[in-house]
């Protein structure tokens, strides 16, 4: 809920809010360059791996409260939790790992930046929203933003299969479902706090990856060697700790602290940080298009974040 009183005339709990979107951005950027720690292990594995690490941790963390959350939580919370973890974790990325290999890393991750936009404009239709209109500047900002990664991508790397951008928009519309879907639960329910409901997901995401396993690492295991394995499982295990864990951690307190409408534009971080992790390991400067599709991104969420304390001062004022 916005309070006229903070810096800017943002409320603390929504400047919080917004630390904390920034924040898992920051962790989740770190997802883009496991496959260059990992080479020789398939996408599955590297999803499989992760995935089962995130519920072997999340099963230890939600342990002491497990009996109360048992009691506490109807069939109905459950039925989305299986819902949430499919979506946003299962679902979404092994659309996204055969978008990237049939249609390429370029076309993938410019579908992908559609994300904020579609998320923002799914929020714009709330109750009580910032009216589209004054989403608009935003919006522009992050459009213009994905039109410099789309020309500087597709430029070097050239179109991807048709298979591939279906793909890729089953990605967007599966994180899609899950970020409005988590948003809207994690503000109707009570007693349970967003990291026990991020560990929940982690539990139940854990349960199915038990299943993706069986093609990951029994029908095709591949030849690697033992400390190659040690080095892939310290690898997801990280993962698991700092992008799923703590994260989707993040990710949700700022879920509880924002509206939708702005929470779709903290997406755009996740983008501009694994960019810049890039830079870091290819050990060079971004381009001129990669610098401006940064600053446009970035220009996107502080104009949406003026829209909605602009729109909170009229409402107080009305």
């Amino acid at each position: 809920m916005f309070i006229v009183t903070g810096a800017g005339g943002l409320s603390r709990p929504t400047l919080l809010g917004i630390g904390a979107g920034i924040a898992a951005g920051a962790l989740w950027g770190l997802v883009f360059l496991a496959p260059e720690l990992a080479p020789g292990f398939l996408p599955i594995q590297l999803s499989a791996g992760r995935y089962l690490a995130y519920g072997l941790i999340a099963a230890l963390l939600i342990y002491p409260a497990w009996g109360r959350l048992r009691r506490q939580l109807g069939w109905q919370a459950w039925r989305t939790l299986v819902g949430l973890s499919l979506t946003g974790n299962i679902v979404y990325y092994m659309f996204l790992a055969n978008a990237v290999q049939l249609g390429g890393v370029a076309m993938a991750s410019i579908v992908i930046g559609l994300l904020p936009i579609a998320v923002t404009l799914v929020g714009s239709r709330d109750r009580h929203a910032v009216p589209l209109r004054r989403l608009l500047p935003s919006l522009l900002l992050s459009g213009a933003g994905l039109a410099c990664i789309g020309w500087e991508s597709l430029s070097a790397s050239g179109t991807g299969s048709l298979a591939g951008l279906a793909c890729a928009f089953g990605a967007l519309l599966s994180w899609t479902i899950f970020a409005v879907h988590n948003s809207r639960w994690l503000a109707r329910i009570d007693g349970v706090s967003s990291h026990e409901w991020n560990l929940l997901v982690g539990v139940v995401t854990g349960l199915m990856a038990l299943v993706l396993a069986v093609p990951a690492f029994v029908l095709a295991p591949g030849e690697h060697s033992l400390p190659a394995w040690l080095q892939f499982w310290a690898l997801v295990t990280a993962v698991a700790v700092l992008c799923s864990v703590v994260g989707n951690a993040l990710w949700n307190h700022a879920s509880r602290a924002l509206p939708l409408s702005l929470m779709g534009q903290m997406i755009v971080f996740e983008t501009v940080f694994a960019a810049l992790y890039g830079f870091l390991w290819e050990a060079r400067w971004p381009t001129g298009f990669e610098t401006a599709a940064m600053v446009l991104l970035v220009g996107g969420v502080v104009s949406c974040a003026s829209a909605h304390r602009k729109n909170r001062v009229a409402m107080r004022k009305a």
